[in-house]
């Protein structure tokens, strides 16, 4: 038994290392802004190799921090009217939202199994997440879809909430999401669809972007889409009634 219990504890005191490490790393982006996340961070190394590997592929990489006053109260505006509408209220976790996404996806998943005609795609998971939540898997956390990740994801979120104000965590939000191949931050995703710094963003363009933001890689490639069209006219019609931090 004693080795177990060794074996346990060594487990435990790295679980609680790990977890003062993320305090730490959270509580100096308080002052310090963080220049790249573990996403970017993964997708630099994925992009790059395959350059190698493709000699007909270019490597390609947009990415820099402007602060939150550069960028458009539109943008603002639109990404939490497309991704978290209740973001100024919770605590970085919504688990009404949670929890619905979760009946939702056991409801689909039932409905697949009983096709007679299987699909050859899986039914699509929805996640429930708020920008804290994304927020703290894209700095901090790998992209596996894991039980313990999610539970991670949630610690972290929490954390986040407590030692950076609301303001702050849209503005590191906005500065590292992904919005491309290749496209990181509200400054290269308007530079790179509008031709315009994220600071001159109109309301149409501002909820073109929002919408991007589930699948950008997929938009990228598909900007004449008619759901992309109509899901922006959604998100501007929204926007008048979210306030900002």
């Amino acid at each position: 038994m004693k080795p177990v219990l060794r074996w346990l504890m060594w487990v435990l005191l790295a679980g609680v290392a790990l977890q003062l490490f993320f305090v730490l790393r959270i509580a100096l982006m308080v002052v310090i802004d963080p220049q790249s996340t573990a996403f970017m961070r993964s997708e630099a190394w994925r992009i790059g190799t395959t350059s190698l590997r493709d000699d007909k592929k270019h490597w390609r990489w947009s990415q820099r921090w402007v602060d939150g006053d550069q960028i458009s109260t539109n943008l603002k505006r639109a990404v939490i009217a497309s991704e978290d509408a209740g973001f100024l209220e919770h605590g970085g976790v919504d688990w009404a939202a949670i929890e619905s996404a979760w009946r939702k996806n056991a409801r689909r998943q039932q409905q697949a199994a009983q096709r007679k005609t299987p699909s050859p795609r899986a039914p699509k998971v929805i996640g429930g997440s708020t920008i804290t939540q994304q927020l703290a898997k894209n700095l901090l956390l790998s992209g596996e879809r894991q039980m313990l990740r999610k539970g991670q994801e949630l610690v972290l979120a929490l954390m986040l909430e407590t030692f950076l104000s609301k303001e702050r965590i849209l503005e590191i939000y906005l500065n590292s999401v992904e919005w491309g191949e290749g496209v990181f931050g509200a400054e290269a995703a308007a530079q790179r669809y509008f031709k315009k710094p994220a600071s001159k963003l109109s309301a149409h363009e501002a909820a073109r972007l929002a919408v991007m933001l589930p699948s950008p890689k997929f938009f990228e490639t598909r900007q004449g889409s008619a759901y992309l069209a109509g899901r922006t006219s959604t998100i501007v019609a929204r926007m008048g009634a979210v306030g900002l931090p």
